[in-house]
């Protein structure tokens, strides 16, 4: 503390935790000048939110801040100590410096060049832009610290195009973030050669309604994609202070859970919640098929009372965990895998993954392909057309349609695509108990299914006798009189 700021230090028992609880160690007295604003404290208690201002107040100097709301107490002293010629407001910043030069040669080169005779850095100007970078050959790094760019020696050097001295260009480009911090204004107008973005464009389609990242980038990237943006509002570029409305960060796809037990030195179990030193043990991997639960832990089959450590972990090559898509497209189909991954949790949260859970998705895509098809002939092929009748459909068949449509809307509204394709689930467990599947219910249904599972949304569509791709169609909205209980259970 003693290095920050004037390395004053000061102490307000009665508003900090910390210092009350010094206070009250050393017996010193604790005065209260902030006073909740109904009036209730704690006397045991620091009080540290906002509120009323008292014992505050100075007649011999003037200063009268009684009464007055805290944070408008604060403005207020700052401006008597200003005006009093006691100091002057001051923000303090922990920024550091933004190392901004990488010595590579894949990156964009800087637009500057330095003149010979000065060293004096000097701007390319507009008509020089953009500033392309060499063909070169060997790009590899020079082994003496120069980077791979003062190879292209004819590139390099040049001349102020100003005044005719002689120049070199910088030879160090800059990081991924100069490109990917500001590539969704480029989106709103991809062929502009004059400006980055036409204004009028730039207003119509920004700020950015969804942003979608992976929760690696929720502080790198947004926090230099959101400084970029904040510098082009100032010149402005863009008429937006921030870039996104609403940022959605996806958590982790991690690898099947991974069952660990213990040896000793003499070759015995240990159990995983033994006192014994586990650092001393010598780690097993334990197949899936030897392990059973037990209330919240997994345990040997053989021996219950040896419990196991079971984690997932982060997917890479090194542990070999890497779950390859194409092959789970290969036996599942691509419905299946992209159900699955929405069907696995909460959009936000990071999830393990299970085959025996993509197993369970892709029996609910057999089980609706069969509600609306049939089941397979005895060669293994399905007959033409499907299953459903051109019926009127009864109360309970709407009742059920449009309780499943109110849910999966507000779901895909909320990204909690797991409780939608929950809801989803629920119809088609209805669905079977029905004496007749009415086609416009069925075809209501394939329309809600359609963004989750598409091809074979797409495929019961036309076998529903529609020539149009269900891509044009409107997305299907609840009514509310079929969303009112018949009856209520008291």
């Amino acid at each position: 503390l003693c290095s920050y700021g004037t390395g004053a230090i000061m102490a307000v028992p009665a508003h900090d935790s910390r210092d009350h609880e010094f206070a009250l160690k050393y017996e010193l007295p604790i005065i209260k000048v902030v006073s909740p604003p109904n009036g209730n404290c704690d006397p045991e208690e620091a009080y540290a939110d906002d509120g009323i201002m008292i014992n505050s107040s100075s007649s011999s100097s003037g200063l009268n801040i009684n009464g007055m709301l805290s944070q408008d107490a604060a403005l207020e002293v700052t401006s008597w100590v200003e005006s009093n010629g006691f100091g002057k407001k001051k923000v303090n910043y922990k920024l550091r410096d933004w190392l901004f030069a990488r010595q590579r040669y894949w990156g964009e080169p800087f637009p500057v060049i330095y003149l010979d005779d000065t060293n004096e850095m000097v701007p390319l100007t507009e008509n020089q832009l953009p500033l392309t970078l060499p063909e070169l050959d060997d790009f590899t790094p020079t082994g003496t610290g120069e980077p791979p760019l003062t190879k292209a020696a004819d590139w390099v050097r040049t001349t102020d195009v100003l005044t005719g001295k002689p120049a070199r260009r910088e030879t160090s480009t800059m990081p991924q973030w100069a490109g990917s911090c500001w590539y969704y204004l480029r989106f709103m107008d991809p062929k502009n050669s004059s400006t980055l973005v036409d204004k009028a464009k730039e207003s119509y389609w920004g700020p950015v309604d969804i942003y979608v990242g992976g929760a690696e980038h929720s502080v790198l990237h947004l926090l230099y994609a959101r400084f970029w943006h904040k510098v082009l509002y100032d010149i402005g570029v863009v008429s937006t202070k921030e870039p996104f409305k609403c940022l959605i960060n996806q958590g982790l796809i991690l690898g099947e859970v991974e069952y660990t037990a213990y040896r000793d030195n003499e070759g015995k179990w240990v159990s995983a919640d033994s006192d014994s030193s586990l650092s001393d043990c010598i780690q097993e991997k334990v197949p899936a098929d030897k392990i059973t639960k037990v209330g919240d832990n997994y345990v040997l089959k053989d021996d219950p009372n040896i419990r196991l450590n079971a984690r997932a972990y982060k997917m890479s090559k090194s542990r070999g965990n890497v779950i390859n898509p194409d092959d789970v497209v290969s036996e599942y189909g691509a419905d299946s895998l992209r159900l699955y991954e929405m069907f696995m949790g909460p959009l936000r949260d990071s999830k393990t993954w299970s085959t025996g859970g993509i197993e369970g998705v892709h029996r609910f895509l057999g089980r609706t392909w069969r509600l609306v098809v049939g089941a397979p002939l005895p060669d293994g092929s399905y007959k033409d057309g499907t299953m459903v009748t051109d019926v009127e459909p009864t109360f309970e068949q709407l009742r059920v349609l449009h309780k499943c449509m109110a849910r999966v809307s507000e779901e895909i509204q909320e990204t909690r695509f797991n409780t939608a394709i929950s809801a989803m689930m629920e119809f088609v467990n209805a669905a079977y108990k029905w004496d007749t599947q009415p086609k416009s219910v069925i075809d209501s249904f394939v329309l809600l299914l359609s963004p989750f599972a598409p091809h074979l949304a797409e495929e019961l569509w036309f076998r529903l006798g529609h020539a149009q791709s269900l891509a044009h169609e409107q997305f299907p909205e609840a009514k509310n009189e079929y969303l009112k209980e018949s009856e209520i259970v008291l």
